[in-house]
C-alpha cells in the first residue's frame, strides 16, 4: 500500500512535489492551495479569520487527516507546541519540539558557536545602547521567517515587541543546506541568497530567492574556503543540537567566512534547486535521514560540473487581479501557480520562477528577464480588465 504523508507549512508545493515523486500519497495543509500543489496532493487550506496562514489554523485543518507520518515546513519551526500537537498520532519526520526550542534560540546558537571558535554575529536580548564606534544592529522577531519584520536598528528607537538584536555584518547573503542524523551532516547545496530584490517586487530584508552556485563562482569571494567553513558550521550545529532530516543555515559571507544569521531546522526553499540541479530526491533523503540513514553525496563533485540554478519569488508590485494562469502549469520555469481571477494585494506572492546560467550573475539576469516578462503579462491583464 502506498504510504500517506501529511505535509504542513505556509507553502508546501515544492516539498509535496518531492514527496509525490518519491512515491508517497500526500495530504498538504498550507496557506495557498496553489494549482500545481493540487496536481500532486489532496489539499486543505489553513488560514485564520484575516485570511492569513497560521500554525494553529493548520493544526485545526489537519484534524482527522489519515496519514502515517507528518513533515513540517516553514514556519512550524517557530511553534514547537503546534509540532507536538500535529505529531501526537503520527510519526514525526523532522526535528522534535525539544530540538526546535533550543536551535531556534539565537542567543544559545551564538554562544554554542563561540565555544567552538566559529565566527558569529553578536546577539543581544535587549536593545543596544548608542556609543561611539558601536556596531550596527538589526532588530529581528524571534518567531519570523523569510526576512519578515526585520528592521535596521537605530539607537533611541522603541524596541519591537518580542525582538532580539543581531549585529549587522556587511557582506553577501548565502545559505547551506544539509542532511543530518543527529551526529553527522552531509552537505547538499550551497547558494547565494537573494533578499529585498526590487526586480522581484521585494523590499527590505524579504526573502526573494536563491541561486545554487558552482565551483569557483564569483558570487562569493574565496568561495571554496567559504563553502568548507559553512560545512563546518553545519557539522557543529548538527552535533550540538541533534538535528535530523534536512536543514539549512543562512549566513552572511565576508572575506571567506560565513557569519550564521539563522538556523532553519526544516525543509528550506533552496532545496528545490538541489533537486533540479543534482537530481536528488530531497523528500527521500529527509525521510531516511530521520531514521539515521544519510546519503552518499559528493557536493564538491556536483558543484564542479553543474551550472548555476536559481529561483525567485515574484511579489505583486501593486494590487492586481490575475488572468488565466492555467498555461503556467505547463511552463517548467513557473511554479506556485495561483488560481485564475485571484486577487493579489501588493507584496503578496504571485508565483515562483526558475532560471539557469553559466554562473550566478548570468542566472540572476535570466531570472530578472523572466520576472519582467511575467510582470508585463500580469499587470497588462489587470490594466485591461480595469479599463473594460
Amino acid at each position: 500500500m502506498t504510504p500517506r504523508v501529511l505535509i504542513v507549512g505556509v507553502s508546501t508545493r515544492a516539498l509535496a512535489e518531492s514527496a509525490a515523486r518519491a512515491g508517497y500519497r500526500v495530504l498538504a495543509v498550507d496557506g495557498f492551495g496553489d494549482l500545481d500543489l493540487r496536481r500532486v496532493a489532496e489539499v486543505r487550506v489553513a488560514c485564520d479569520a484575516r485570511g492569513r496562514f497560521s500554525p494553529g489554523a493548520a493544526v485545526r485543518a489537519a484534524r482527522g487527516a489519515r496519514a502515517e507520518s507528518v513533515v513540517y515546513a516553514a514556519s512550524f519551526e517557530n511553534h514547537p507546541r503546534a509540532v507536538r500537537t500535529i505529531a501526537a498520532e503520527r510519526a514525526l519526520w523532522g526535528n522534535p519540539p525539544e530540538v526546535l526550542e533550543r536551535v531556534r534560540n539565537p542567543l544559545l546558537v551564538a554562544a554554542t558557536l563561540a565555544q567552538h571558535d566559529l565566527a558569529t554575529p553578536a546577539v543581544r536580548a535587549a536593545a543596544p545602547r548608542s556609543g561611539r564606534g558601536s556596531r550596527s544592529w538589526l532588530a529581528k522577531p524571534r518567531a519570523s521567517g523569510g526576512g519578515s519584520g526585520i528592521v535596521a536598528w537605530r539607537p533611541g528607537w522603541r524596541a519591537p515587541r518580542d525582538a532580539y538584536f543581531q549585529e549587522r555584518i556587511a557582506g553577501v547573503p548565502g545559505s547551506i543546506v544539509f542532511a543530518a542524523d543527529g551526529r553527522r551532516a552531509v552537505p547538499l547545496g550551497f547558494s547565494r541568497l537573494l533578499a529585498g530584490e526590487r526586480a522581484f517586487g521585494a523590499t527590505g530584508f524579504r526573502y526573494s530567492g536563491n541561486i545554487l552556485v558552482g565551483r569557483g563562482d564569483a558570487a562569493f569571494s574565496d568561495v571554496e574556503r567559504l563553502c568548507a567553513r559553512a560545512i563546518a558550521l553545519a557539522e557543529v550545529i548538527t552535533r550540538e543540537f541533534g538535528l535530523v532530516g534536512v536543514n539549512g543555515i543562512d549566513f552572511i559571507a565576508r572575506r571567506g567566512t560565513p557569519y550564521p544569521i539563522e538556523v532553519n531546522p526544516r525543509y528550506t526553499a533552496a532545496m528545490e534547486l538541489v533537486e533540479r540541479a543534482y537530481g536528488l530526491s530531497i523528500f527521500d533523503i529527509h525521510a531516511r535521514a530521520c531514521t539515521g540513514n544519510l546519503p552518499a553525496f559528493d557536493l564538491a563533485g556536483a558543484r564542479h560540473t553543474s551550472m548555476a540554478t536559481g529561483k525567485a519569488i515574484l511579489y505583486a508590485r501593486g494590487d492586481v487581479v490575475l488572468g488565466d494562469t492555467r498555461p503556467w502549469l505547463d511552463d517548467d520555469s513557473v511554479r506556485d501557480v495561483s488560481a485564475p481571477g485571484e486577487r493579489c494585494r501588493r507584496g503578496q506572492p504571485i508565483c515562483t520562477i526558475f532560471a539557469a546560467g553559466r554562473d550566478a550573475a548570468e542566472c540572476r539576469a535570466a531570472l530578472g528577464n523572466r520576472a519582467a516578462a511575467l510582470y508585463a503579462e500580469v499587470e497588462g491583464h489587470d490594466a485591461r480588465a480595469r479599463s473594460a
